[in-house]
């Protein structure tokens, strides 16, 4: 598959020479993209700059109607888009399947959130005089996305930017930029203006570079590692870059002794193996009980040797490959810190890397302590560390002990116990007894190192509008 830049309106090859997109599943390569620079992502740029005098103009309505477009295009195409995404990140193709959906549940909200952009008429402190609070487009929006959810971070931040009247530059992760591409030609044919939506594949240096500096750019969306976060902020600085940042995390799951042993199980599987660990939200480290944890162990190890690993292509496969070499050594360098510290391999603990193929299977440890790599450090694959806790303000203690707060988790049957434990955690994400909390509707942003902003929700659009204040005396 040949990908191309999309800027005002054209597509482009133009580049340094070509970025090879592989499969992960089998080491083969599945496409190319320009390798772009600085000159392509100066003309997107302009190109939004100037169509933003036009697009932020029009009315709610018309936007709306343009993004309901783009959402039937993408569920009418949604297997063929979902295949393209398996191919090149490696997810099993009914997980990808359900990312479209996902994708297009952010289109659809943010196309009728618009409609509620309201400002405000405020009583004035004096005779004569009227406040007035408007809502207004933000500028020119720039993205940087991520690898493992290609589709739905796109969705998730072009949607409320075109929906707000941005215009909207978008930079897709160089290991997963055909799913950006595609979608791209789908919002093409639903009908937005030359100029509206631009796509720039290629350096992320280069790039990013023009995108902190450039004087139209007036927002930089960015989901990724809390690392490339910070420099990205500090690239920002000169020009007071508004920023959204959702950056990285390091979940804990907390599962009491009164907790519903299947759905606690259930929720750990869906919060730990999703995507083969590669999210940003899934549980990292395990925190059970000390009355239960043997059992808890025995019925996740039985739960996860059940899962079946290989292409995602294939029938019933439910974990597919890590993304590249580096995932799969980070996974197999935290398991074996953790056996040389203690730990005991109940499910896993191995996998294969063959012909730039890279499969780890998952893995259940038990005994973690928590000066264990895996303890401490985002591992980004199919690892489960388990550790006991006594009481639940040990069990708090140790889930905040992190620089990270985007999401955690937890399991009790208890109001009492539960309404404890979700206010004291420092998170931005908590699902209670449930696994997999997102959703188009609620907020997702973290705290501490995880982030700052929100994307989702009415949050979600609050991000792209300016708020002005207007006072009038009669």
């Amino acid at each position: 598959m040949e990908g191309k830049n999309y800027i005002n309106g054209e597509w482009s090859t133009a580049g340094d020479g070509v970025i090879e997109v592989m499969n992960p599943a089998t080491g083969e390569k599945f496409g190319t993209v320009p390798n772009g620079g600085e000159t392509e992502a100066s003309a997107a740029v302009d190109a939004a700059a100037e169509a933003f005098k036009s697009w932020s103009k029009t009315t709610v309505y018309e936007r709306a109607s343009l993004l309901m477009k783009w959402h039937d295009l993408l569920l009418e195409n949604k297997q063929e888009v979902a295949e393209i995404m398996t191919k090149e990140m490696g997810k099993p193709l009914a997980e990808a399947v359900g990312e479209i959906e996902y994708s297009a549940s952010f289109i659809s909200w943010f196309a009728e959130e618009a409609k509620r952009s309201n400002g405000r008429l405020i009583p004035a402190s004096k005779e004569g005089k009227r406040i007035q609070v408007l809502k207004q487009p933000v500028g020119v929006v720039v993205s940087i996305t991520p690898w493992n959810f290609p589709a739905a971070m796109m969705a998730r931040k072009m949607a409320p930017a075109l929906a707000a009247g941005c215009t909207f530059v978008a930079k897709p992760a160089k290991l997963t930029p055909l799913t950006a591409v595609r979608m791209y030609e789908l919002a093409e044919e639903a009908g937005f203006p030359k100029g509206v939506i631009n796509l720039v594949t290629g350096s992320a240096s280069k790039i990013g570079r023009v995108f902190t500096s450039h004087p139209a750019v007036r927002k930089l969306t960015f989901t990724g590692s809390t690392e490339i976060g910070k420099e990205l902020m500090k690239q920002s600085a000169d020009s007071m870059l508004n920023l959204s940042l959702e950056l990285g995390g390091h979940a804990p799951i907390i599962v009491c002794e009164d907790a519903n042993m299947d759905l606690a199980v259930e929720g750990v599987m869906a919060s730990k193996f999703r995507n083969a660990g590669q999210t940003c939200v899934c549980g990292n480290r395990i925190y059970v009980q000390r009355s239960i944890v043997e059992e808890f162990s025995q019925r996740l190890q039985e739960a996860t040797a059940k899962l079946k690993v290989g292409n995602g292509m294939d029938e019933g496969v439910q974990i597919g490959p890590l993304v590249d070499q580096d995932g799969y050594e980070k996974s197999a360098r935290h398991v074996q810190d953790a056996v040389d510290k203690g730990a005991k391999v109940l499910v896993g603990g191995d996998g294969r890397a063959e012909n730039g193929a890279f499969f780890y299977n998952p893995t259940v440890l038990i005994n973690a302590t928590q000066d264990m790599l895996v303890m401490n450090e985002e591992t980004f694959g199919p690892v489960a560390p388990i550790m006991a806790f006594d009481t639940d303000e040990e069990a708090v203690r140790l889930a905040n002990d992190t620089r990270f707060g985007l999401a955690a988790y937890f399991f009790t049957d208890s109001l009492t116990r539960g309404t404890y434990i979700a206010e004291n955690l420092e998170y931005g994400i908590v699902g209670w007894n449930d696994g997999a909390p997102s959703s188009a509707q609620a907020p997702f942003g973290g705290m501490k190192e995880s982030g700052i902003g929100r994307e989702g929700g009415q949050e979600g659009l609050d991000a792209f509008l300016e708020t002005k204040y207007i006072s009038i005396k009669l």
